[in-house]
């Protein structure tokens, strides 16, 4: 579970996360991103393991899947590197890094995510693993970086 206002922007998270996959701190491939549109107004993208994984079906070499603690897997192997998966999310949370021999997309650290891990411990609890809810509900997070400022910036200046 994300909250943003609890965010500081500091992006430990995503060097954690970097550290973890790649051995080097390079956000840019962290499988969490945060993104600062509107400065003050950080906004938190990662995958919320839709019930549907339009992500996983759309791959046309099937080289995603889903593990046992509902994260996906990607078989870098099978990658080819063709963005369909990224078309295919809501959110276009797969990303496609120079570099990087495959699409990238949170694996949610085999259940125990070095992001939440290094939020909780810096004080922030921006970040928590949470049971996945049923039903369309894990959808409602699926926002864009701009659509999500927008609607913290309404908030924040109270035109929600």
């Amino acid at each position: 579970m994300r909250d943003f206002s609890k965010c500081s922007s500091c992006k430990l998270c995503e060097i954690a996360c970097s550290l973890k996959h790649e051995g080097v701190v390079w956000p840019e491939a962290s499988r969490i991103r945060i993104y600062e549109l509107i400065p003050g107004l950080p906004v938190i993208s990662t995958c919320v393991q839709c019930d549907d994984y339009p992500c996983v079906s759309s791959c046309p070499s099937q080289a995603l899947s889903t593990g046992e603690h509902g994260q996906v897997l990607v078989d870098e192997n099978k990658c080819t590197l063709c963005g369909t998966c990224v078309y295919a999310c809501p959110g276009k949370i797969p990303r496609i890094v120079r570099g990087v021999q495959s699409v990238i997309i949170c694996d949610l650290c085999d259940g125990e995510p070095e992001c939440v891990r290094i939020c909780g411990e810096m004080g922030y609890h921006a970040l928590q693993l949470v049971n996945k809810p049923d039903g369309e509900i894990v959808k409602n997070y699926l926002v864009s970086p701009e659509d999500a400022s927008l609607k913290l910036l309404a908030k924040a200046t109270g035109e929600e």
